[in-house]
């Protein structure tokens, strides 16, 4: 059984960071995928790649891979003998160089893939050996437990407004990695975190775009709720009115109360994000906030004067001993 280099099929340093290994990933596999590189061999340079991808793409399994590696580069005993006895204690096993294995139980692994030097190379021993290949874009299981290779995939964080959101339809979205836009349907009520999926978008492999919902310089969302901040000014505060209110779907005119403070919340019911399965929307909830006028005139400052003369009453009343 053949060791495979899997940096040197990706062309990539050892020490190379995971970004590194995605990006190079995107790249050769739309060279030499199937649909858009018709020479000779270019399919199995994709399936090479791919798996390529699967055992170093993924962390966990790149430092079970790289295990492996440093038996391959040490030499001596041979790497596929060094897992055939457990010189390494219980649960593990160690090279002459002492590189140590921590793989599983310390049963003999001959009486998990049988005789030494068969079965289907390199590729099926690691997959057995570390749980397998799995993952984007790798091997899965069906429902009944058969293995299936799934193509592999392109991802990108791509983030849009919250208005989009809101109001879903085609958007032009363009993705960094590619260099491209594309036409995409943005549900509405997405929320951040979730994906969509365009089939072939990528050069004939899936495109994944993992959607963020930008901050908003008026509005906080919670679920499907929306949360706003309203400046109202004294006179408003103390005597009541109507205000105008920013909605996502245009202004709308609400009440204050006489007598309302700072901090308090108003619910308008409905007027919130859509449910993304449909059927009733969120609530917006609108916090006001009490402004103090500034640069007041001489009259103003009378007229305040004239209030503080009139009121005795002391909010602060209690709080100090």
């Amino acid at each position: 059984m053949d060791f495979k280099d899997y940096y040197k099929i990706l062309g990539i340093d050892r020490a190379a960071d995971q970004k590194t290994i995605t990006k190079t990933f995107r790249r050769l596999a739309r060279e030499s995928h199937p649909d858009v590189n018709k020479k000779k061999g270019a399919e199995e340079r994709f399936k090479e790649i791919n798996e390529a991808y699967q055992a170093l793409g993924d962390a966990e399994k790149r430092a079970k891979y790289d295990q492996i590696y440093d038996a391959y580069k040490s030499g001596g005993v041979p790497w596929q003998d060094l897992f055939g006895r457990t010189t390494g204690g219980p649960g593990g096993w160690s090279t002459p160089g002492g590189v140590t294995f921590e793989v599983g139980n310390a049963e003999d692994l001959e009486q998990i893939f049988g005789r030494r030097g068969t079965g289907g190379g390199f590729s099926d021993f690691f997959e057995q050996l570390f749980g397998g290949l799995g993952g984007a874009g790798g091997i899965g299981r069906t429902r009944a437990g058969t293995r299936t290779r799934e193509q592999p995939r392109l991802e990108s964080v791509i983030e849009i407004p919250l208005e989009d959101a809101y109001h879903g339809g085609q958007r032009k979205i363009g993705v960094p990695e590619m260099g491209r836009s594309f036409d995409v349907e943005i549900p509405r009520g997405v929320r951040s975190g979730q994906t969509i999926r365009l089939a072939g978008a990528a050069d004939g492999l899936d495109l994944y775009l993992k959607l963020q919902i930008a901050p908003h310089r008026l509005f906080e969302r919670t679920d499907d709720d929306l949360t706003l901040e309203v400046p109202i000014t004294v006179s408003e505060a103390a005597l009541g009115g109507e205000i105008e209110v920013p909605t996502l779907d245009g202004k709308i005119t609400m009440t204050v109360p006489a007598e309302t403070q700072t901090g308090r919340r108003f619910r308008l019911k409905g007027l919130g994000m859509p449910h993304a399965r449909g059927g009733a929307r969120g609530d917006l909830y609108v916090k006001v906030k009490v402004v103090v006028p500034t640069g007041l005139t001489t009259r103003e400052r009378e007229l305040f004067e004239e209030l503080r003369k009139t009121r005795h009453d002391n909010p602060r009343h209690g709080l100090l001993p």
